[in-house]
């Protein structure tokens, strides 16, 4: 079943007033269902058109509001709301939550597959919640936009800049009121994206370092895992070694908690002769998740 489209996008924009970006779909529900992997990650831990009205001055020719197609049964409408005009955010964010409405849960993990398999699962189950968050205006700080929800049930949503950028924006979804942050479920899929690339089987042709940066970046003296009270560049020791890699384990990633927003994550992998050996990643969290700044043996 195709979507009901909304008015143009550009027609929208162009009627929007006082800052604030609306746009509006039409959803259907999915009804599939994901089979996970116990002991990893994966488990269940006709466009319309603006009338325009002329005036007996040929100047003041004005365009009316665009009205949005009526929902059929069993359909949503969508808006997403922000402070400013950002048609690049508001395009990604639409993108994602006709998506959010139409796709089984397998089919919207693999297109979310910035994000940990067990955070998709846990943080889309209340879509009614997300849609009503992204109604609110959404805060941009420079790193993410944030849409606060609020009453009974509300949600917090979060879109990463660099996750905007590429035009299909996965956001992260909070209990409202929890402070937004990285977890340790982020440092081991940080892990798994960054093995997969090496091995040559990306999660997505999409992910690369040039545009989804995993590594830390070399240079900013903001390195201390152990806590010095002397922070340095984050070595990026160990890089180089990964190279000799044919596969890992998946169930074997293990995270651990250092200090602060430290991870050392554990991953179980296969050198190109054949030993298998034990990794050790340490990362680091920041504004937009984790980065990973040194591997040992």
């Amino acid at each position: 079943m195709k979507f009901p489209r909304p008015a143009s996008r550009a027609q929208l924009r162009n009627a929007l007033a006082g800052g604030l970006a609306l746009i509006a779909a039409g959803l259907v529900a999915g009804c599939d269902s994901r089979v996970g992997i116990e002991g990893t990650d994966y488990t269940t831990d006709t466009p319309h058109t603006a009338a325009t009205t002329t005036t007996s001055t040929p100047a003041a020719t004005a365009a009316a509001v665009p009205v949005a197609p009526k929902p059929k049964p069993g359909e949503l409408l969508v808006t997403v709301s922000l402070t400013k005009p950002d048609s690049a955010a508001a395009d990604a964010l639409t993108a994602w939550a006709m998506d959010l409405q139409s796709l089984s849960p397998a089919r919207l993990q693999a297109k979310c597959w910035t994000l940990a398999p067990q955070h998709v699962q846990s943080m889309y189950t209340d879509k009614k919640a997300i849609l009503t968050a992204l109604a609110r205006p959404g805060v941009d700080d420079g790193a993410a936009i944030t849409w606060q929800g609020t009453g009974h049930g509300a949600v917090t949503v979060v879109a990463q800049r660099t996750d905007i950028d590429t035009g299909y924006a996965c956001p992260r979804v909070y209990t409202a009121g929890a402070t937004p942050a990285f977890d340790e479920t982020d440092a081991r899929h940080t892990v798994r994206r960054y093995l997969d690339r090496v091995i040559g089987k990306p999660l997505d042709p999409a992910d690369k370092e040039t545009t989804h940066p995993l590594r830390c970046a070399a240079g900013a003296a903001n390195w201390d895992p152990d806590g010095t009270g002397a922070p340095v560049p984050a070595p990026l020791t160990g890089l180089k070694a990964l190279e000799n890699i044919r596969s890992f384990d998946d169930q074997s990633l293990s995270s651990t908690t250092l200090r602060a927003s430290y991870v050392s994550v554990e991953a179980t992998v296969a050198t190109t002769d054949g030993v298998e050996q034990t990794r050790t990643f340490t990362l680091k969290s920041g504004k937009q998740g984790y980065c990973i700044g040194a591997v040992t043996s």
